[in-house]
């Protein structure tokens, strides 16, 4: 019988709310407009770094994919919030057009495996570190063979490691650390994430 209670009690907790379905949305749509201004802004003003060194800053794409679930608490979280700012950014005008939703797909996939690994049931500063270099690897698994399949193995290497590196530190770190700032506002009551 306890099986059974806590069976319930887990897939009720799974379950998405409305209200979890317009925050995500929200915070999904403004990445996405984020998404444009780091795209004609700091990505283009950072582009004399070089290649495998602008990959530094590629973290900020992967926010989302490691926000969303920390708030919410909730699997799909991640790809759902991805996928919706990548659709946001390709209607401003992202200069990689559609490909930035299989983009999107693929990050918002790699911080979910994460989450789905512990099974949605821990949300501290190591999984969210992990998540975002989760995020990081689907992007390098996305951008080597799409955009460098020419580059030497070493420069391949080195982009997939910034990328990598960037997730864990900046979508990982800074998405946990963004939640735990807004945890002490009050404005996540209405989420596990502010209990």
């Amino acid at each position: 019988m306890s099986t059974v209670l806590a069976a319930r009690g887990e897939a009720e907790s799974n379950r998405w709310r409305t209200v979890d379905i317009v925050v995500v949305a929200i915070l999904a749509v403004a990445f996405g407009v984020v998404f444009w201004a780091w795209n004609a802004y700091v990505w283009v003003w950072l582009g004399w770094l070089g290649q495998p060194w602008e990959y530094a800053i590629s973290g900020m794409w992967l926010m989302p994919a490691v926000v969303a679930p920390l708030i919410v608490r909730k699997p799909g979280a991640a790809l759902f919030a991805e996928m919706v700012a990548a659709v946001v950014s390709v209607i401003l005008g992202s200069q990689w057009g559609l490909d930035t939703l299989l983009s999107g797909f693929v990050q918002g996939a790699g911080a979910e495996l994460v989450f789905g690994f512990v099974m949605y049931r821990n949300f501290g500063l190591i999984v969210a570190f992990l998540a975002g270099a989760g995020a990081g690897i689907g992007e390098a698994l996305h951008d080597i063979p799409v955009y460098f399949p020419t580059v030497s193995s070493l420069l391949q290497f080195g982009i997939a490691a910034m990328e990598i590196f960037s997730g864990a530190v900046i979508a990982g770190v800074g998405a946990w650390l963004l939640v735990r700032a807004l945890r002490q506002t009050g404005v996540l009551q209405a989420f596990p994430s502010g209990q």
